[in-house]
């Protein structure tokens, strides 16, 4: 299964480091979230994971092998993202946007096969997307288009997803929902995902594993009893975070 690995990455964008020195290994099962201000470079290293970005020096390795050794179809075989930015104004239908997932998989550019329309009628009936399968994408609401993202990511079926603020535009109904696909489909298919989101609490409670970015450009990283910290998250955020605890449970919030 899938391993991604990270050595001694740095990341830049223009004058700024944004990353500097950081080595860990995203295994199959595991739940990775990633937290830090705005600006801090959460977009940036999720697009740097994708094959997008391009480090200014480190290694990722997928596999034991440098992530730049793969073609973009192999590579998305193995890795996609959801961005935050969402699905351009295509022309297109909800059906025909969702079946561009299978692309990588294609043994045929001619037709979608047979296989392939029933994974993805069930990723739509799973998302509550089936009625609208025929609605061309402008046609939609945000939180809509959000679903008809995720549901072109489950589509792709990679081993490793890669989340940008997963929760924009849908309701706390959803967001519980979208949670129990993604917590199965680690549980089932041994994938793994790294989730980019500012609520603290949300990561809290989906993640077991975090990144928390810092200005200086050297993040805290590990399982998260030991980074979710009212000394961790204050610096990270510049502002004060108190933990508020009640009986096994407990939240984050700003003083």
């Amino acid at each position: 299964m899938t391993k991604l690995c990270l050595k001694s990455l740095i990341l830049s964008v223009g004058n700024k480091t944004l990353l500097h020195d950081l080595s860990m290994t995203i295994n199959k099962g595991e739940r990775w979230g990633l937290l830090g201000k705005n600006g801090a470079g959460k977009t940036s290293l999720l697009k740097c994971l994708a094959g997008i970005l391009s480090p200014k020096g480190g290694s990722i390795l997928l596999d034991s092998i440098p992530m730049k050794d793969y073609s973009r179809n192999q590579l998305a075989q193995h890795i996609g993202m959801l961005f935050q930015e969402g699905l351009s104004s295509l022309p297109a239908t909800v059906l025909e946007t969702v079946l561009l997932g299978r692309h990588p998989h294609h043994r045929s550019l001619i037709e979608d096969s047979l296989t392939d329309l029933q994974m993805v009628d069930s990723i739509l009936g799973e998302l509550g997307l089936e009625t609208l399968k025929e609605r061309k994408l402008h046609t939609l609401s945000g939180g809509a288009l959000q679903r008809v993202s995720i549901a072109l990511l489950l589509a792709q079926d990679p081993k490793i997803f890669l989340l940008d603020e997963p929760t924009n535009h849908l309701d706390i109904a959803f967001q519980v929902r979208l949670s129990h696909i993604l917590t199965k489909r680690v549980t089932q298919t041994s994938a793994s995902f790294l989730l980019a989101t500012h609520d603290i609490n949300y990561a809290n409670q989906f993640c077991d594993k975090l990144i928390l970015m810092l200005e200086n450009g050297k993040p805290i990283v590990g399982d998260k009893q030991q980074i979710l910290t009212e000394e961790n998250l204050s610096q990270a955020y510049n502002c004060k975070i108190e933990k508020f605890s009640k009986e096994d449970s407990f939240i984050f919030y700003p003083a």
